[in-house]
C-alpha cells in the first residue's frame, strides 16, 4: 500500500494535463505516487501522458461516468492511505502536500481537509470552487471562507489558520481512504456538482471532522468543465442540492427546510426568467422535477444515512439564511456573517 496517492480525473483535459502536471509531479515527487484516471476522453490525452508524463499512474475507465462515480471507480483501482483528490487545472505549489498529510496523520479523527484555494488568474484573490473551505446555511446554500456567492474576497492573510468546516472542494481534497470507503464513496447518480459537499455531510454525521489547512495552497482555475451559468450546471447544482439535503438533514430540520426551499426556488426561477436567462429558469426547475421523481428511489438511502449518524448539530451550519445576509443586511464577506 502506498502511504499517499494523488488521482487526478481527467476528460478531454489534455491541455490542462499539459500545462499543470508537471507541477504536481515536481512538487510532490517522493511524496506521492501520481494517477491520471480517464473519463473515456476523445482527445489525445492517453497518448500525451504515455508520451511525455511516463511516471504517471493511468486508470481507464470505459466511459466518461462524471466526476462521482468516476473517482468510485478509480479509487476502487488505487491503494493507498490517503486519497489526494485533484482537478486538472490546478496548479500546486512548492511543499503543498506535506501539511495536509502531515495534519491527517496527526488528527486521525480528521476524515478529509483541503488547502487554501486560490485563483490561478489573480493569485492574490481566493477562488470561488473552495477558497478557504466551505460551509453551508440551514437551506442548503453554500458559502465559504473568502467567497460568499459571488463575492470573492482577496487573501490578505485573514484566514490564515486552521479551521473546521463543513466540506472540503472537491478541486483539490485529501480523504482518508478508509472513511471514503465507509461512507460510501460519492453518490454516483450526482455525476457532478454538490457530491463533495454531500460526502463531507456525511462524514461529519458520522462523528468525522473536516479541516481547511491553509500552510498549504495551490491555485485553481475553476469553471473549466462546465462554465458559470450553464444551464446543466444550473440543473445539477439544484437537484443535487435537494438531494442532498433531504438524505442528511434532521428529521427536527427537513420539514421545515424542505418548505422554504420550495418558495425560494421558485423565486430564484423567476427571477431568471425575468433577467432573460430562460435555460436557467427551465434548468431549476426541470432540477425540482427530477429531484421529486428519484425522491422515493432516496427514501431507503435516507434511512442508511440517518442511521449512521452519531452527530446531533453538525460544525459548518450556518443556523441562519445567508441569502439574507448578503442580499437584505448587505454582509459580503465571511467575518460579517459571524
Amino acid at each position: 500500500m502506498d502511504k499517499t496517492a494523488i488521482v487526478i480525473l481527467n476528460w478531454n483535459g489534455v491541455e490542462m494535463l499539459t500545462r499543470f502536471l508537471p507541477s504536481v509531479l515536481d512538487f510532490s515527487r517522493g511524496e506521492a505516487v501520481v494517477y491520471v484516471a480517464d473519463n473515456a476522453s476523445t482527445d489525445n490525452s492517453l497518448e500525451v501522458l504515455k508520451m511525455h508524463f511516463p511516471e504517471v499512474r493511468i486508470i481507464v475507465l470505459e466511459k466518461n461516468w462524471g466526476f462521482a462515480e468516476g473517482y468510485n471507480r478509480a479509487l476502487e483501482q488505487v491503494d493507498a492511505e490517503y486519497y489526494v483528490l485533484l482537478n486538472s487545472d490546478v496548479e500546486v505549489s512548492h511543499h503543498w502536500l506535506t501539511p495536509l498529510v502531515e495534519f491527517m496523520d496527526n488528527h486521525a479523527d480528521v476524515a478529509a481537509c483541503q488547502p487554501k484555494l486560490l485563483s490561478e488568474k489573480n493569485r492574490d484573490a481566493f477562488e470561488y470552487a473552495g477558497a478557504c473551505g466551505g460551509y453551508i446555511d440551514r437551506y442548503g446554500y453554500p458559502f465559504c471562507r473568502g467567497r460568499i456567492f459571488d463575492t470573492v474576497e482577496n487573501d490578505d492573510g485573514q484566514y490564515d489558520y486552521a479551521a473546521e468546516v463543513l466540506w472540503a472542494t472537491g478541486a483539490c481534497m485529501v480523504v482518508r481512504a478508509s472513511d471514503f470507503r465507509l461512507a460510501g464513496g460519492f453518490d454516483a447518480r450526482f455525476f457532478a456538482h454538490s457530491e463533495e459537499i454531500d460526502l463531507c455531510w456525511r462524514l461529519r454525521l458520522m462523528g468525522k471532522k473536516i479541516y481547511c489547512i491553509p500552510d498549504s495552497y495551490v491555485f485553481h482555475i475553476g469553471g473549466g468543465t462546465l462554465p458559470k451559468n450553464n444551464p446543466t450546471k444550473t440543473y445539477l447544482n439544484f437537484r443535487n442540492n435537494l438531494t442532498m439535503l433531504y438524505k442528511n438533514l434532521s428529521d427536527r430540520e427537513l420539514r421545515h427546510v424542505m418548505r422554504v426551499r420550495l418558495v425560494l426556488d421558485y423565486v430564484a426561477a423567476f427571477q431568471a426568467l425575468l433577467a432573460g436567462r430562460t435555460g436557467d429558469f427551465k434548468a431549476i426547475l426541470n432540477g425540482r422535477r427530477a429531484f421529486k421523481k428519484w425522491l422515493p428511489e432516496y427514501r431507503e438511502v435516507r434511512r442508511e444515512v440517518q442511521g449512521r449518524r452519531v452527530a446531533g448539530d453538525v460544525v459548518g451550519i450556518y443556523p441562519r439564511s445567508i441569502l439574507w445576509q448578503y442580499y437584505a443586511k448587505g454582509h459580503k464577506k465571511y467575518a460579517e456573517i459571524l
